[in-house]
Parts: structure tokens; sequence; C-alpha cells
């Protein structure tokens, strides 16, 4: 996948080697069907998988694009933990909490609609439990970047966890944050508590629509970026690409290409993973967003086609 200009001094500003990822990682148990049956009816699919996925496509993205990654999320025994971590091995992603005992690891029935669209049903289970006690140990490296995802942010345990774990972050390192399709679940004092430590707000233009109360991308990333003197905000706007807002600055079009939606389950974690990746190898963020509008070129290696801007 090209990436574009990525020369940069070593003493580029911001840069970091690795992505700690504090988000879940489940299964996706897919199925492709013509289109949702009626309620109480049955329909057969055409095709059936389960993979890795939730915050596997941001690490397996990124890695793929040459940054390290770790997950420190939890993750349990039974067959979709194994398969979990059997993926992360894969792709190189170090796994830093042991397995929780007595509990699997959760999973998500997704359902593919020819036409792309997709429908979820998730069953939460080990990721869902991270304590205090878990986090404790984990100390980010000088050059670690943070993400975290507004999943964990649904789970009581795992948001207090986190959110005490942030208190101690140190302003040195870069945070990621993606809210996710439920965005509006979350409690909004803690959603604004890790809304003001984010040093990337990155998100599709529905989810922005809910942060920000308008349903236009360009003013939902302007009121966005106005709320804190330290967010940058990528919104992701479909086959149209995405826009960049930054504090008392322009919003930035980047813009997408066509191509044929087929699966477009865990397309925005990736395209996440892409544009992380190339911030991490010194692009500027316009350089990096470029990269990240050419992200389906990496979906594929991923199991995963979609359109180019929109993913999620």
């Amino acid at each position: 996948m090209r990436q574009g200009d990525q020369s940069a001094p070593a003493d580029v500003p911001g840069r970091f080697d690795r992505i700690l990822h504090l988000g879940n990682v489940v299964v996706d148990v897919v199925l492709s069907v013509p289109a949702l049956p009626e309620r109480g009816s049955d329909v057969v699919a055409s095709r059936a998988e389960a993979t890795a996925g939730g915050g596997f496509n941001v690490m397996a993205a990124a890695a793929r694009q040459g940054l390290r990654a770790a997950y420190a999320g939890a993750h349990g025994t039974g067959p979709f933990g194994t398969l979990a971590r059997s993926a992360l091995a894969q792709e190189g992603i170090e796994v830093i909490q042991p397995v929780k005992t007595g509990l699997d690891t959760g999973f998500v029935i997704t359902i593919v609609e020819a036409s792309g669209e997709r429908t979820f049903l998730t069953s939460r289970g080990a990721e869902a439990t991270l304590t205090a006690a878990d986090l404790d140990p984990v100390d980010p490296a000088p050059r670690d970047a943070v993400y975290l995802s507004g999943y964990s942010l649904l789970h009581a345990s795992n948001r207090a966890a986190l959110l005490g774990w942030l208190a101690r972050l140190g302003d040195g390192h870069t945070m990621f944050f993606d809210p996710g399709p439920l965005v509006g679940s979350i409690p909004a004092r803690e959603l604004a508590a890790v809304l003001g430590r984010a040093d990337w707000l990155t998100c599709n233009a529905r989810e922005a629509a809910i942060l920000a109360g308008s349903t236009d991308p360009w003013a939902a990333v302007t009121a966005l970026t106005s709320r804190t003197s330290r967010s940058q905000v990528l919104v992701r706007t479909g086959a149209d690409g995405c826009l960049i807002g930054r504090p008392a600055a322009r919003v930035v079009h980047v813009p997408g290409f066509s191509v044929r939606v087929v699966d477009p389950n865990g397309a925005g974690d990736t395209h996440s993973g892409v544009f992380i990746a190339a911030l991490a190898a010194g692009a500027a963020e316009a350089a990096a967003a470029r990269s990240y509008v050419m992200a389906p070129r990496v979906l594929s290696a991923l199991g995963v086609d979609s359109e180019s801007g929109e993913a999620s």
C-alpha cells in the first residue's frame, strides 16, 4: 500500500514507536446473507467465518505498516480466546495481560448483506472485565502512543479501570480515541474526561454527529475541534474521503476514491491503524490521511473489502 511521503527527520515532534491498545479484541462470527430476514423467519448464509475483530483490526493494520503494537486489554480461555491470541501472535502483536480463566473472549455476530451493510449482535466476555489491578503493571514506554475505544467505556469495570489509568498517563504520550457506534450510550462525564485527554479523535460521520449535535460533517468537525485546545479530529465521510480538523485551523478535506463495497466490517478500525502508522512514520496529518483513504488496499490482506472512506 502506498503511504505518501513519510520521509522525516528523527526528531519530528509526536512521533512514536509502538501503539499500546487498551480496547477490546473480540471474535467476529461473520455471516453473509442476501438481506436480513423478516422477524421470526430464516435466511441461508452464503458465507460463514470466525475471525479476530474489534481492536485486532487496528493493531493488525498498524503492524502491517511496520508499527509495533501491543494489546493491553483482557482476553479469556475457551475457543474464542484461543482464536484471538492466535491471530494476535500471527501479526506479531504483543499480548500484555495474562489469560483470564473461567471466561471466554466475547464474540460479535456480524450479518453482512449483499449491499455491504452490516448488523452487529454482541456478546460480552473476558474483554469486558478489565480491572484497575490488571492495568497497574501496564506502564507505557516513553515512545508509546495509546489507543482507546468507546466500546471499553460501555463496561463499568473497564470504564473505572481505564479512567484511573488515564489519569496517570503523562502528556508526552499521544492518545487516540475512537468512540465507536455506541458513543451515545457512554456516560457523559466519563466520555468528556476521555475526550479531554485525547490528542486524536477518529470516528465516522454518524458518530461525529452524535458527539457534536450536527449532521453536517464539516460543522461537526469544527464544533469538536473548538471544544479543546488539544484534540485533533479525523472524521470519515464515506466515499467522499475524510475531514481533518485542528484547533484554530481550517478543516482539511482529503478525497476518497470509488471501489465496490463488499464487506465494510472492520474497515474503520483498519483505516485508523493505517493512519496511525503513517503518523508514527513521520507523515504530516494530510499525508497520513492520504494513506488512510488508501487503506482498502490493506483490507484484502485482512479479509475485508470496503468503500474507501466509510468503514464503521
